[in-house]
């Protein structure tokens, strides 16, 4: 027993290889999934890691589903989900983050503007120790004023945010295990995950790379879909707007206060005068007219944010699940394999 003992003092467990899950949103991107594919595989292979790619086809009114399809049938790695309907690239995200079964996760957006081969620079990251690994977009291929806008918005989110948001840096990203748990089990369902993957903490840091235009297609995503995402964001990560509002009130009111106390002196001081200024009059009505109808405005924002929580719907519903050349559309199926992959986890890497 004592021999024994001394040779499992000095035994020891070989490490087992790291495994990543690159999870691909897609949305008319029936074109770009096959060279995403090659380039994702070409990229991965040359790294020491097991990995498996996981496309979700976020109810795409295009062919992505049957490009999908094609990828899983000539590789064991990759791995297809189908929407019921279109829940947004948020969703898509965090239904592929439910599935995924590695020790980390990948976010791609499916239109190649997120190059696969930054991806062995957020390993290295990694690698070092750090638990999120997320872009920086120095440069984007886009018409200017998109440039400007997307600058403005980063560095105005930030001022307003409760914390600190990384500047310039969108869904891609490489989260490690343990923060991917805490952002599945997040209670919350109109969700920004580049701003919750700041909320959670955790070792973090960033990786310059240039984004390029979208290879196929056009954007889905025009002026009034960006403001609709910039709002999204400050509305979920600040309450300022409101700490304005009422500021704004404030100085309204003091300022009322003042003309008032103003106009009661002069009554005294000064011979009664006919009432002028009519056109002043309209001006100020108007103008306070829209400064409530602003101030109401984001109220409801606000408003509207505590009624999509309070449904308490599901993020997102899959209608089928895709492996090799298996096609997995029962409910009870959908739920056995996600439950294997899970298993595969923390039975494998935990």
């Amino acid at each position: 027993e004592k021999e024994a003992r001394t040779h499992i003092k000095f035994g020891f467990a070989p490490k087992l290889q790291k495994k990543l899950s690159i999870i691909i949103a897609c949305y008319r991107d029936h074109q770009a999934i096959p060279i995403m594919h090659e380039r994702l595989t070409a990229t991965l292979q040359k790294e020491e890691i097991d990995y498996e790619i996981i496309f979700i086809n976020d109810q795409s009114p295009t062919s992505d589903e049957a490009a999908i399809m094609a990828a899983c049938a000539s590789d064991p790695h990759v791995i297809g989900v189908s929407h019921s309907r279109n829940f947004g690239s948020q969703s898509a995200f965090l239904s592929g983050m439910a599935l995924a079964s590695g020790d980390g996760v990948v976010l791609l957006d499916g239109d190649l503007q997120d190059p696969p081969e930054v991806i062995p620079e957020f390993i290295k990251k990694w690698n070092e120790g750090f638990d999120v690994v997320y872009g920086i977009r120095v440069k984007r291929q886009a018409p200017l004023y998109m440039q400007v806008f997307y600058k403005i918005f980063y560095r105005i989110f930030r001022s307003l945010s409760d914390i600190a948001i990384p500047l310039d840096a969108g869904d891609f990203s490489l989260i490690d295990r343990k923060v991917v748990e805490q952002l599945i089990a997040l209670p919350e369902k109109d969700v920004f995950l580049r701003g919750l993957r700041a909320w959670v903490g955790f070792r973090q840091t960033g990786v310059p790379y240039v984004r390029p235009e979208r290879m196929f297609g056009r954007s889905t995503n025009n002026m009034m879909k960006n403001i609709w995402w910039a709002k999204k964001a400050i509305f979920s990560f600040s309450v300022k707007p409101l700490e304005y509002i009422q500021k704004f009130g404030a100085v309204l009111f003091m300022g009322s206060l003042a003309l008032a106390l103003f106009y009661g002196i002069y009554y005294f001081i000064s011979p009664p005068i006919n009432a002028k200024g009519t056109t002043t009059i309209i001006l100020l009505t108007l103008g306070l007219g829209g400064a409530q109808l602003l101030s109401i405005s984001l109220l409801g924002d606000y408003l509207g944010k505590i009624l999509e929580e309070v449904k308490n719907r599901p993020r997102y519903i899959r209608s089928r699940i895709l492996k090799n050349d298996q096609v997995f559309s029962d409910q009870a199926e959908i739920y056995d394999f996600i439950q294997s992959q899970r298993k595969t986890h923390y039975g494998k890497y935990r």
